[in-house]
């Protein structure tokens, strides 16, 4: 039976947060790729605003985790709910994020609102702790399918509450 639509509501990525076979130049085209749709689903208010601080964030330290995972984020007044947009590279298209082992292919762009300090660092370490495990980061890039992704996503993080 199939279950309602609202149950994305309260959910950190939806199908709609999900791009397969990401194209982009740089870190930064991705992370405006996936922030627009964040914009898109109605969590982010102001798109520039929001990636000012993705970028700021990321001059501050490399985002790159071992494993081929670039994990962007920023707090930011312009975000109305904790949410997540995840990009697949296309093949060949994986993105430096300044991890030591090379290029990220899965992307994980995290945005919380201003307010929201510890859900931030709950969401990273949660998320850092489901993408240490190789089993995890090879169902993500093997998935294919937005749906899935997203439920993997989701379900990484089910204890987090929000």
């Amino acid at each position: 039976m199939a279950e309602p639509l609202d149950r994305y509501d309260a959910e950190l990525t939806t199908p709609d947060m999900v791009i397969l076979e990401l194209e982009a130049a740089d870190k930064a085209d991705a992370a405006t790729q996936l922030a627009k749709r964040m914009y898109d689903a109605g969590r982010i208010t102001d798109l520039e605003g929001f990636l000012k601080h993705v970028n700021a964030r990321e001059h501050q330290l490399a985002t790159g985790l071992p494993g081929g995972i670039g994990l962007p984020h920023a707090r930011s007044e312009f975000v109305s709910q904790t949410s997540i947009g995840v990009g697949i590279a296309k093949y060949g298209h994986a993105l430096d994020f300044g991890a030591a082992d090379g290029p990220a292919s899965v992307i994980l762009l995290i945005a919380t609102p201003a307010s929201s300090f510890s859900d931030h660092l709950e969401v990273l370490a949660t998320l850092a702790r489901s993408l240490s495990k190789e089993s995890f980061r090879e169902s993500l890039r093997r998935a294919y399918d937005a749906e899935v992704i997203a439920e993997l996503i989701n379900s990484s993080l089910v204890f987090f509450d929000h």
